[in-house]
């Protein structure tokens, strides 16, 4: 079911996508349409995987940490710490681990930032930050690599939020996009240099301790 299911919303956001490139006028809503349908093929795909009680239950403890550490830090603009706890999620936690906290981190803390069409591309940035966490792992072990790699993902999150807001709200034309990256610079580089502080400080920290209960999860106790 889980398959079908995933099949079928990747399908749907295929066909939204193509919606998109045939009448960019309703970008707005052919985006968030394949977004919506990208996010039920994620979680479909999550849910087919193995997984114990404390798994999900250390999941959704981190997603909650994320969410209330960026609702937290909202007034400061740019600076939160879901990127990095996202990333040492992946890394020490794998692929699957690391893109749920970035997707649940995002939706729990609109819920009091405010949900809007932004909210699924959100959690599709986040879940990516994630990915790549788990796909790099073996070389986010010390401090100077996992906090540049925090810090890139920052402004690559914010870029890929900027190309949603273009596409979706704005005149496809360069002038346009390039409007609408220039009026972000201060928020990307905030987001970017907020990751690298939060990372040099704890990044590898927190990593290593979640690698340690992800070892203590995955331990088989054999009774003889």
């Amino acid at each position: 079911m889980s398959r079908t299911v995933s099949a079928f919303s990747a399908a749907a956001a295929a066909g939204a996508l193509g919606w998109a490139v045939l009448v960019p006028d309703n970008a707005g809503l052919s985006l968030l349409l394949a977004a919506g349908a990208l996010v039920v093929a994620g979680a479909s795909w999550l849910e087919s995987g193995p997984g114990t009680a404390r798994e999900l239950t250390l999941v959704a403890t981190l997603g909650a940490a994320a969410a209330a550490g960026r609702v937290l830090f909202h007034p400061i603009p740019g600076v939160q710490p879901v990127t990095v706890i996202v990333v040492a999620t992946g890394a020490a936690l794998g692929l699957r681990a690391g893109i749920a906290v970035g997707a649940t981190a995002a939706l729990v803390s609109n819920l009091f930032l405010g949900q809007g069409p932004w909210t699924p591309w959100q959690m599709l940035g986040w879940a990516g930050c994630g990915a790549v966490g788990a796909l790099a792992a073996p070389v986010l072990r010390r401090r100077v690599p996992f906090a540049l790699a925090c810090c890139v993902l920052g402004f690559a999150f914010s870029a890929f939020m900027d190309v949603w807001l273009w596409l979706a709200f704005w005149p496809h034309t360069w002038p346009a996009f390039l409007a609408v990256h220039a009026r972000g610079i201060p928020y990307d580089a905030a987001h970017a240099i907020g990751n690298l502080v939060i990372a040099l400080a704890a990044g590898p920290e927190l990593r290593r301790l979640l690698a340690r209960y992800g070892r203590r999860l995955r331990t088989e106790i054999a009774w003889v």
